[in-house]
């Protein structure tokens, strides 16, 4: 057997289970020969969501986004695919109406024309 079939077929993106089924082999085999001969997987997704610039991966967390820029960007046009889930109830310290905050669950004034009100003093004018 040529062990060369293994480094092409996962350079197709074959997993090591599938190599080792396929060409009748343990995936122990399968992992040692790559780790040896540091083959060189395919990546998928290597370009910004953003910019469509080409990323370099390193290992560890797989990048999404060239920049910041380019992050803060796609989040503000994907506003709906933002799971938000921390959403706290209060009762604002100055007009006592009860409002729901996102992300600050020590949020004290529904808004902040309450504040300054409580804070300053109402303006007479």
């Amino acid at each position: 057997m040529d062990k060369r079939i293994i480094l092409r077929l996962r350079e197709k993106g074959l997993s090591y289970k599938e190599i080792s089924e396929k060409l009748a082999l343990s995936i122990n085999t399968v992992k040692s020969y790559c780790r040896r001969n540091k083959e060189n997987v395919v990546e998928e997704n290597t370009e910004c969501l953003e910019c469509h610039s080409e990323l370099k991966q390193t290992k560890g967390k797989k990048k999404r986004f060239c920049s910041d820029k380019c992050r803060n960007k796609w989040w503000n046009k994907n506003l709906n695919l933002v799971d938000k889930k921390t959403y706290y109830q209060f009762e604002c310290t100055y007009c006592s109406k009860e409002f729901e905050a996102y992300g600050n669950k020590h949020r004290k004034y529904c808004s902040h024309a309450c504040y300054i009100n409580h804070r300053f003093g109402e303006k007479d004018e």
